[in-house]
């Protein structure tokens, strides 16, 4: 008998990552997708076309067109499938939607997330429960730490963070964006639910979590969008820190990896910070040598002094409480792969 997975946000970059990875490995998938990211971000954030394309592709694959805020038609579908496992990826993504519409981020982000954790309690409480938090749950407590200023990027002046920031650095008393802070609160929870009954649930703390199938738009996906930017010669608008603001890149097919092994090997209430680590690190200005090399395109951009509030000045996750925990998990696809296949995908998209 196949074994089920639930997948919310399923649609979107990790999700879809997701259901195509445990298709391939057997899985009878099911989706949770009502396409809010359309309604967040307009046609451009529309995944109407991702969700046509895996029930095409994938044979046992199908999406149902739940709302996570409506605890008791998520309650009665979990009931239905009885899935083997969750995977949690829906969310409202972006820093600046958050400001502006704060009772749609907190519903979605952090009562979403609770509908789902007790729907499942109630139908088992040994089924794996693999949470996508974010790095945002540290706020801007990563700007405190002394950075050194180089030619195209910032970085650690600190010896002890060569490797990057661990989980074990404080949440606490720093500026999140409401976006974070919701988060926070979803990433609390599903440790507690982890810990006071029991389940093996975890956070994913991700970095910049990228690939070719996200619907990248200003307000969230900042790679994706550079780099279709750059292929249709558009301008694109740098937010403070001299364009020198580092963040760690991983690939969506490495995130999905990860998932599949905590699945296969749970562990309770354990929290993991997941990027592609300072070797697939970049800074923007970085990233616009990158792709104008990949497509020949000089990149058009201009630069707002303002900073985006709670923006990190650099972060590069620290990945060696995953590689300690799941030795045969490693990032298989280097900055400049993940580069090329963003690149491609958008160039496939348009034609």
């Amino acid at each position: 008998m196949k074994k089920k997975l639930l997948v919310t946000g399923a649609a979107g970059l990790i999700g879809s990552e997701v259901v195509a990875w445990f298709s391939r490995f057997g899985w009878e998938v099911i989706g949770v997708d009502n396409n809010m990211r359309a309604d967040f971000f307009g046609p451009k954030g529309d995944t109407t076309w991702n969700t046509r394309r895996m029930e095409a592709e994938f044979a046992d694959y199908r999406c149902e067109a739940v709302d996570i805020r409506n605890r008791d038609a998520l309650r009665a579908l979990v009931a239905s499938v009885k899935p083997d496992a969750v995977v949690h990826t829906a969310a409202q993504p972006s820093h600046d939607l958050a400001a502006s519409r704060p009772y749609d981020d907190f519903d979605v982000n952090a009562v979403g997330t609770m509908n789902l954790l007790e729907a499942v309690r109630q139908y088992s409480t040994e089924i794996p429960f693999v949470h996508l938090s974010t790095n945002k749950v540290y706020g801007d407590a990563p700007n405190n730490l002394e950075l050194i200023e180089t030619e195209t990027r910032w970085d650690y002046a600190d010896e002890a963070y060569a490797n990057g920031i661990s989980e074990s650095f404080t949440i606490d008393q720093s500026k999140h964006s409401i976006f974070g802070a919701s988060k926070v609160a979803a990433d609390v929870m599903v440790q507690e639910y982890g810990r006071y009954f029991g389940m093996p649930t975890c956070c994913l703390r991700g970095g910049c979590l990228t690939g070719p199938n996200h619907s990248g738009v200003e307000l969230h996906g900042f790679l994706s969008y550079l780099i279709q930017c750059n292929l249709e010669e558009r301008e694109y608008t740098v937010f403070g820190y001299k364009g020198k603001q580092v963040r760690d890149n991983i690939h969506s097919h490495d995130v999905a990896a990860f998932v599949h092994a905590f699945i296969e090997a749970p562990r309770v209430a354990e929290v993991y910070n997941i990027g592609g680590g300072r070797n697939n690190s970049v800074s923007i200005l970085e990233a616009f040598e990158l792709v104008s090399a990949i497509s020949g395109k000089p990149m058009k951009y201009r630069y707002d002094e303002q900073n985006r509030s709670g923006d990190h000045m650099c972060y590069i996750s620290d990945l060696g409480k995953m590689r300690s925990h799941f030795p045969a998990w490693d990032i298989t696809k280097d900055l400049k792969t993940t580069f090329q296949e963003i690149h491609d995908a958008w160039i496939l998209r348009a034609a």
